[in-house]
């Protein structure tokens, strides 16, 4: 994953999801496509367990990228959904990465 020099963002969401799909990888995956097409995207990663816990941090230019994103049309639809179907808790975290280190084996 290429991403700038710092300083830029991460949204940290780390969640617990409900027993069932009930349409939530579909949307998941528009939401990752949809967040992508946003100014001030840059990245992002997933990951979930058996057990039903996920971390998706994704990656912005600035806190104003982030503010827009949180309040697309689509993504407050889907946050609204989350709470009522998909989710039995979530934590947010927005930080600021100053200093960032990579490793690829050859």
């Amino acid at each position: 994953m290429e991403l700038p020099e710092p300083p830029y963002y991460a949204v940290i969401f780390t969640s617990r999801r409900t027993d069932g799909d009930r349409g939530y990888a579909e949307r998941a995956a528009h939401m990752s496509e949809l967040a992508a097409e946003q100014p001030g995207y840059l990245a992002q990663n997933s990951v979930r367990d058996e057990s039903g816990l996920g971390i998706t941090v994704s990656y912005w230019k600035d806190e104003d990228s982030i503010a827009a994103w949180r309040t697309h049309l689509e993504h407050t639809e889907t946050r609204r959904r989350g709470r009522a179907e998909w989710y039995t808790e979530f934590d947010v975290h927005v930080t600021r990465v100053e200093r960032a280190y990579r490793f690829e084996r050859p």
